[in-house]
């Protein structure tokens, strides 16, 4: 006859299969859900200074986020600028990020927000730089299954001005 101790074994791995089971029908009814929205970037002032304090101040963004459903934990949006100079045929730099939970609020009013990061190049190459690429992208962290990184459908680019500024550096 089956012991105490086998019977609690066989309850075990049968209700961890259940939860297995369970955890992959979460993952498979979301994992091929396309979660790109059409994201609009403005930029009202670019500055380019030559200290480390490099910030202007930007256009308000609405931004809303209509992608969370029942598998989605969290959004990690971030903000690149890619360009190309002389040296690189490609950098790019993260210059602002911000984690969204669950039930807070997706709409993003945005209005003189500095960079979070300081945005360094290795040379000049940032100095009249005509093609600036700015870049709205995010991970979308769900309950269960794979780590999608999407790519926003709007992009905005912007030209250096050919001076650094000379405002008073901090």
């Amino acid at each position: 006859m089956n012991t105490v101790l086998s019977r609690a074994n066989s309850l075990f791995a049968f209700s961890l299969s259940v939860m297995a089971a369970l955890t992959f029908g979460c993952f498979i009814t979301t994992a091929f859900k396309d979660r790109s929205v059409p994201v609009d970037i403005s930029v009202s002032k670019v500055m380019i200074k030559n200290v480390d304090d490099f910030t202007g101040p930007r256009e308000r963004s609405d931004l809303g986020f209509p992608i969370f459903d029942w598998n989605v934990k969290e959004l990690f949006l971030y903000l690149t600028a890619e360009y190309s100079t002389k040296s690189n045929a490609l950098n790019q730099v993260v210059l602002w990020d911000k984690i969204v939970l669950r039930g807070e609020n997706t709409k993003l009013n945005l209005r003189d927000v500095k960079s979070k990061y300081f945005f360094f190049d290795d040379g000049n190459g940032l100095r009249a730089n005509k093609n600036i690429t700015l870049t709205l992208s995010w991970n979308v962290v769900p309950n269960a299954g794979i780590l999608p990184l999407v790519m926003g459908s709007g992009h905005k680019s912007v030209a250096f001005p050919e001076a650094y500024e000379t405002a008073k550096s901090y």
